[in-house]
């Protein structure tokens, strides 16, 4: 038993505070503790270990970072109000999406080419997912296989980030590949069918897929192959050419419709056999209504971490609006500048059900691989157990609006120029 918690055996969640501890006794056994987690020293050490051109993709955001800047903001000016004497000893960090009981609401957001932040790229992050029980996002722009990731993964409950190419044929293929990959939702990200104007990136001429690194889903589709054969390109000889062709088929300037969207929601439930389709960037308020009137089983409110729109909404105030809208009719998701647990607290008490992390993993696999993304997500679950723990709050349910105060005279206090 525990001498500082004799009712800890008896919380159903697991236990992710005692992190904390293992840290604290690390120098008794000579060891040391990975790196730290704060933040800004994380995004520090992530820098230093990563190429010129693995940090500006990392951290470069559209325009002058104003809509980066905006999601941060909004986090500082929720407040968190907290309870005592709660018992808190037995609470429960999990919760459930689309039928799955997760251990806690955080999951890991799609992010693409992941081997130019480690060698091994996504199957490192895939597997840490599937060892901490937490929802995994496969993005289109992935640099390891859908099959690989899935193997990966394991018996992780794992999501596709579809970004929709304009060849059906194509599209169709990645689909029925997530779903023999043992992927259980679609989620279509919306937002970026054309890169945002990104200065770093733009004045280094910055972008891995022209470089041969990041076609892997495309190389390793037998429709993207054909494509490869008809154009007369040689992958092996010529990677450059591969990875523009894919390019030129995912991210091709050339927009949707809400029609397209229907089809391919169509598509997705003919080939999973019903399961989930989700839409990733929604914003507005009349976006969210319509992907409620097409049938869409969940949405994710998302600015694509301020790397799309420059001066956009921040994230966290659309949430707020979009919950009041449709939140009694669909699955909402968060994602956009998560840093903190309390960032995760303060988005689930404004109506997500799930927030998605991307940046701390990133930069905590930059670091260390493999180990580095697990020491930062064990961080991250551990601080958010002790939120909980100290705010006095027992289960995610009594997370809400109740939990929160907004003070809009400190909406500056928060440095403009944070890169965070």
């Amino acid at each position: 038993m525990d001498p500082e918690n004799p009712n800890r055996e008896k919380r159903s969640s697991p236990q992710y505070g005692l992190y904390q501890r293992e840290n604290f006794w690390r120098s008794n056994d000579g060891e040391t503790v990975p790196f730290n987690t704060d933040p800004a020293k994380l995004e520090a050490l992530a820098k230093s270990h990563l190429s010129q051109n693995g940090w500006l993709y990392a951290s470069s955001n559209a325009g002058l970072s104003h809509t980066h800047t905006a999601n941060r903001q909004s986090f500082y000016r929720h407040r968190i109000i907290p309870r005592m004497l709660v018992d808190t000893n037995t609470r429960d960090t999990s919760t459930t999406i689309f039928g799955h009981t997760v251990p806690a609401p955080i999951g890991f957001a799609p992010i693409g080419i992941n081997k130019i932040y480690h060698p091994h790229g996504e199957l490192p992050v895939a597997k840490v997912a599937g060892e901490l029980g937490l929802p995994y996002c496969l993005s289109t722009a992935g640099s390891q296989s859908i099959e690989d990731v899935g193997n990966a993964n394991g018996d992780g409950l794992r999501f596709f980030q579809l970004y929709m190419p304009h060849d059906d044929e194509l599209t169709r293929s990645l689909l029925q590949r997530a779903v023999d990959s043992g992927f259980k939702a679609c989620i279509l990200t919306l937002d970026t069918w054309q890169l945002g104007w990104r200065h770093d990136d733009v004045a280094t001429s910055n972008y891995a897929f022209y470089h041969g690194t990041g076609a892997e889903l495309g190389l390793s589709d037998p429709v993207f192959q054909k494509r490869l054969r008809e154009k007369g390109i040689d992958p092996v000889k010529q990677p450059n050419e591969a990875g523009a062709l894919w390019i030129d088929n995912v991210w091709h300037g050339r927009a949707h419709t809400w029609e397209k969207v229907e089809w391919v929601m169509g598509v997705w439930r003919e080939v999973s056999g019903g399961l989930p389709f989700c839409l990733k960037g929604i914003q507005s308020v009349e976006d969210a209504k319509m992907a409620v009137e097409i049938g869409c089983e969940g949405i994710v409110v998302s600015n694509h971490a301020g790397r799309q729109v420059d001066g956009a909404v921040a994230s966290l105030d659309a949430l707020e609006k979009i919950v009041d809208a449709v939140g009694d009719k669909t699955y909402i998701m968060f994602d956009s500048g998560i840093r903190s647990a309390s960032d995760v607290f303060k988005a689930l008490a404004l109506g997500a059900k799930i927030v998605f992390v991307g940046r701390l993993w990133i930069w905590g696999l930059s670091i260390m691989g493999e180990h580095g993304v697990r020491h930062v997500m064990k961080s991250l679950l551990a601080e958010f157990d002790i939120l909980m723990n100290v705010a006095g709050f027992q289960n995610i349910d009594q997370i809400n609006r109740k939990a929160l105060d907004s003070f809009e005279k400190n909406y500056q206090l928060l440095p403009t120029k944070s890169k965070l």
